[in-house]
């Protein structure tokens, strides 16, 4: 079983331009009771969804809204693209390999019927 959530938001400066900031995601992966997190630029769930939507059932990709630093912004797409990466994980008994990398995984028995969210141990 794989489950996901995605618990923060957090602004980072650029290392070539301190002035310009993006934001990081933090995906929380549990997946046969093992947790990671990785850390995931809005971009980088767009490009995930440019490669599997044609070869998979996924969801609507939430928009991209600017301006990205006003907190109730970031908490819309922060909540979008957890329902975003749930949903593929739900609706997708086999996970392409892309999605497996994005989560960081090597290989996970998947349920798609099981719960995508974290509970606590």
């Amino acid at each position: 079983m794989i489950a996901v959530s995605i618990p923060a938001a957090e602004a980072q400066a650029a290392a070539r331009s301190p002035d310009r900031a993006h934001t990081v995601f933090r995906v929380e992966v549990l997946c046969n009771g093992r947790r990671h997190t990785v850390a995931k630029r809005y971009s980088e769930f767009q490009a995930l969804h440019k490669r599997i939507k044609k070869t998979c059932k996924v969801p609507d990709f939430p928009p991209r809204h600017v301006p990205n630093w006003m907190p109730k912004v970031l908490e819309q797409r922060r909540q979008g693209l957890e329902l975003y990466i749930r949903g593929v994980l739900y609706h997708n008994k086999e996970l392409p390999q892309d999605v497996l990398d994005f989560l960081k995984l090597r290989c996970c028995q998947q349920d798609p019927k099981a719960s995508s969210s974290l509970a606590a141990p």
